[in-house]
């Protein structure tokens, strides 16, 4: 699950699906993860995927200060995991449906690239789907939270 740190906020309720059979490893959303990068407060929705109880990549949908890490969020600390969106993904729904796509294609490379082999090789196809579908169901029933940040100036627009 995401490691919170000082002055960072959650809201929405958290939903954790398994992507092994025996759920060492996992993926978790928050609809809404607020933290302050270069002074400003920004954010959105936060997916990650975790081995056990460490957090080993995680999505941030933040919309222009969007971001992600990979190679060991835990191990390696924010600043030296971080990895910035694509070019021309701005958008918080663009930023999810990359994250989506990456999600599926990519989390067995993304772990052992973590020096997550075992791990790797645990996830069921099948919980992948299921767990996407899942974070996708959890995050349309949260409705626009972000939008509502925005106007209760949580965050910036």
């Amino acid at each position: 699950m995401a490691v919170k740190r000082d002055g960072e906020k959650y809201l929405g309720a958290e939903l954790r699906v398994p992507l092994s059979e025996d759920g060492q490893v996992a993926a978790y959303v928050w609809p809404i993860r607020i933290v302050v990068i270069r002074g400003m407060a920004c954010g959105g929705p936060t997916i990650g995927i975790d081995v056990g109880n460490q957090e080993i990549m995680r999505f941030d949908c933040h919309d222009t200060q969007g971001h992600w890490h990979a190679g060991g969020y835990d191990s390696s600390h924010p600043n030296n995991s971080q990895r910035a969106m694509p070019d021309g993904i701005v958008a918080v729904a663009d930023q999810l449906e990359w994250a989506y796509n990456q999600i599926r294609e990519n989390v067995c490379d993304l772990l052992s690239e973590a020096n997550h082999d075992a791990a790797s090789q645990k996830v069921s196809p099948k919980l992948l789907d299921a767990a996407l579908e899942s974070i996708k169901a959890h995050l349309d029933a949260a409705g626009d939270m972000r939008s509502k940040a925005v106007a209760d100036k949580l965050i910036a627009a």
